[in-house]
Order: structure tokens, then sequence, then C-alpha cells
């Protein structure tokens, strides 16, 4: 008998919360499951999916309390999401019971089983590659979300050539196989990374990493003036399933990554970090119905020494929003830093709070800061509980109630290996930092640490965090 592992107190309901403000008021996370890899390491295993126990009353705090190897070496986990989620909260016949689990090198798509014993994930079902080419021409499998149909939409960055293709993979709900394309035939984008989806509005929106067999070995900034790294928004009929409309972010949208609409259904606008380009777009209906797109955010590049080039960008990689849309997060993984923004005035995103956790300009390093247009010296390195964190801030989860926010510090092996090569060796980290949500602000919660490092098998890369009854990333209201 499956336990009901989706969060909600209430019965005869579906899965999730009826409202963010409701899921705000949600339990607190006892655990969190999160994929860690070995591809680009030394160590020849399987990525596994590790369950970690974040309860502070549990005499396993902190500590890996289930591993879950896939059957295959080298698959590259990256991002998960739900079979279904608040998206399916008038359906009572729905659970939230399945962790859907895309590989992004191999493009297999694996389907585990959290809802029979939570705390002992086991594998339910494997998508094949050959699934996802020869049904949809699609490869590289990144974003997955439920939809209130019950299907899982799955976005892919591209062809099964490794060429840059922006198109999306449907599962149905219930045997997890492949449906087909999610876009209409001969109108993907030219490339593809994440999505987000809003009914209401009738509206998709999707970004753009860069083609696949470029940034499969690490980053060439010569592929970027190739032309094989994004700067677009994609704008999609949610009914039709067209795409209407290309927001071209320029340079200063570069490797525009994760995107989020505010999570009150009724908002059209939303915001979208870009990678290289240092920068956070504030993208919104405008009135004639179309959609535009502002930059509101921009971290200054650095000048440096030691490095690679001689300006260092951010790198903006992970962003998310809280579930009241008060409060914008996101990492700076060159940099090192975590940055708080106060969403009141949506046009106008404040600074509230920032921490230095690692990254490649701490002071005892090999970089040094030649001209920096927001500090005055290089922040130290930081240690906690004794280790050394090595690599830099990246992935970030935040809690229901916008108190924790959680975060791990490996972005994807081939450019873990290339900008921070002694992660190979250390492991990557999984921090926590407790938030100030009255007036803003971060710190670091010294008590906490999931060392990675310390794994049976060795240092693992551990990325993407997701709650058993759901997150602010994962959940989609309707």
């Amino acid at each position: 008998m499956e336990r009901k592992a989706n969060g909600s107190s209430c019965s005869g309901c579906g899965p999730g919360y009826k409202t963010p403000l409701d899921a705000m008021k949600g339990p607190r996370e006892k655990i969190v499951y999160l994929p860690c890899i070995y591809r680009n390491t030394d160590i020849q295993k399987p990525d596994y999916l590790a369950t970690v126990d974040v309860d502070p009353k549990s005499p396993n705090f902190c500590k890996v309390v289930h591993r879950l190897f896939m059957p295959n070496l080298k698959d590259e986990l990256h991002h998960s999401g739900w079979n279904s989620c608040s998206s399916c909260y008038d359906d009572p016949s729905k659970t939230r019971n399945r962790l859907i689990l895309p590989s992004l090198i191999s493009s297999r798509v694996y389907v585990v089983d959290v809802g029979t014993d939570p705390l002992a994930p086991r594998i339910h079902k494997i998508v094949e590659p050959t699934d996802l080419f020869w049904k949809c021409n699609l490869a590289n499998p990144h974003t997955s979300h439920c939809l209130g149909s019950g299907q899982i939409m799955i976005s892919a960055m591209g062809d099964p050539s490794g060429n840059g293709k922006g198109g999306f993979v449907l599962l149905d709900g219930e045997t997890f196989d492949v449906v087909g394309n999610w876009e209409l035939p001969g109108d993907e984008a030219p490339m593809g990374y994440d999505f987000w989806y809003q009914p209401r509005h009738n509206v998709m929106m999707s970004t753009e990493w860069g083609a696949p067999k470029a940034l499969a070995g690490g980053f060439d900034i010569a592929h970027v003036k190739a032309g094989l790294y994004g700067k677009r928004v994609h704008v999609w009929d949610w009914t039709t399933h067209k795409r209407i409309q290309t927001l071209d972010l320029g340079e200063e949208g570069a490797i525009p990554l994760e995107i989020r609409f505010l999570h009150d259904p009724a908002e059209a606008q939303g915001y979208v970090g870009c990678a290289l380009g240092g920068t956070v777009y504030h993208f919104y209906k405008t009135t004639k119905g179309d959609w535009a797109a502002d930059q509101v955010i921009k971290v200054p590049s650095k000048k440096v020494e030691g490095w690679a080039l001689p300006e260092m960008p951010s790198l903006i990689t992970d962003i998310l929003i809280s579930l009241d849309d008060r409060y914008l997060y996101f990492s700076n993984w060159l940099h090192g830093d975590i940055r708080q923004y106060d969403l009141s005035d949506r046009k106008n995103p404040r600074l509230a709070g920032q921490i230095f956790l690692g990254g490649s300009i701490i002071n005892d390093g090999n970089v040094k800061v030649l001209e920096d247009k927001e500090m005055t010296s290089q922040p130290p390195p930081r240690i906690i509980k004794g280790k050394r964190i090595q690599g830099s801030p990246q992935m970030l989860q935040l809690s229901l109630d916008g108190k924790r926010l959680y975060v791990t510090t490996s972005l994807y092996s081939a450019w873990d290996k290339q900008f921070y090569p002694e992660i190979i060796k250390a492991g990557s980290v999984m921090m926590q930092i407790d938030v100030d949500t009255v007036n803003g602000g971060l710190k670091l919660n010294e008590d906490f640490l999931v060392d990675f490092g310390a794994e049976p098998d060795g240092p693992a890369l551990a990325h993407e965090l997701r709650y058993p009854g759901g997150d602010c990333t994962s959940d989609i209201w309707l």
C-alpha cells in the first residue's frame, strides 16, 4: 500500500495545495531528494538519487539515509519533477508519488516511485533514449512539469545528433509512455532549456541554454560567438501549442536559463535569469496582449587576472521566487554569492540580502580582482564544520514558509571539472541559509552541512533539490 506523499493535509483532494499562500502554511520539510552525479569524475559508478534527512529533531539529521543507484553509467542526472503537483489539486484521483528524473546526457528518463516508501525510493520505469529519439526526434531532456491534464511535459535541449532543438516531450501520466511532441510539427524553438506555463493567460515560456554538443565537454567562449548558445525567450500559445513570439534578449541576456512566473496564477509576469549576461529580466504581458521583457538586475562582471578570461561574469545559474511572490533569489556561480531581492516593486527589485559561499574570487585563491564595481575586497573562503567549501553556490530550494534556503554547489559535471576542478576530488556540499523574511537578509546556518565528499563510493556532485510535498520550483497553480 502506498503512503500519500503529496504534502496535503486535506482528504479527498488532489496533490499539493489550493493556493501558493496555502502552501506556505504546509509542514516543514523533513527529507529532500537530490541527484548525485559521477559523470566526469574518476569514479566509475552510476549516478544516484540521494534521500537526505533535514529534520533537526531526527538522529539522522544532515545524513544521506538512502541511495537509489541508476542501472547505467554516465547518465548525468540533473533536474527532476513530479507526476502530479498543485496543478492537479482539484483532481482527487491524482497522487504525487512518482519523481520524474531526466538524464541530461544519456537522454533516459527515470520514473522513481517515492510513494511506496518515501525514505527508500525505487525505480518504477525507465523511458529509454530511443523513445525520445524515434517518437519525438528530441534528446537531452531537462525540465519536467506535470500538467493539469495529468500528462507530464519535459523540455528537450537538442536533437539526437546533439544540435540545438527546443521541443517538448509528453509522457502519459499513468503508464509514463512517450505520447509524442507537445509542439506542432516544425514549430520547435532553435534551442531549449527551461519552461513554465500559465493557463490563465494561455501562455507558456521557454528558454535556451545551448547546443548539447557544444556544452557537453565544457564551456568555450568561441561557441557563444558561433551562435551555439542561446539568448532568446520563446512565447507559446498554451491552447494551440504554437510558438507565437520570440523575445531576443541580446548579449546582455545571453544564456537565459531558469524562468519563473510569479506564483499567483492571476499575475501575467515573472523573471528569467541570464547566466552569461549576469542579468535578470522581468517579462510581462503588455496592454496590447503580447509579451515584453526588460532588464531589471545587472551584476557587473569583474576585471581579473589569473582566470580564463580578463573579465569574469557572475554567471547567474539558478533563480527562484518565494511562494508569496515577495522575494527573488539567485546564485552567482562564478562570483560565489547568493542574492535576495525584494520584489515589492516588480519593475525595480531591491537588493535585500547577500552571502558568499565559495566561488572563484576568494581572497586566498589564484584569481586577483583588478576592478570591482560592487566590492572593495575579495571574500574569504567559507569553512563549515571544518570543511572548506569547494565550488560555488548553485542550485537553490526554499522552504515552503520561505525561512530556509537550501543550496548545493554543482552546476553540471563538465563545467564543474573545468571551473572548479577541486570539487571533483572534494565533492559538493549542501548548505542551509536562514532567511529574514521580514526585513530581508541571509545568514548561514553553521550547524548544517551535508558533505557529499564523504559518500561511500567517493565524492559525488549533488544537484537540484526536491521536497516530497512539492516546492516553489516544481508546483504551478492554475
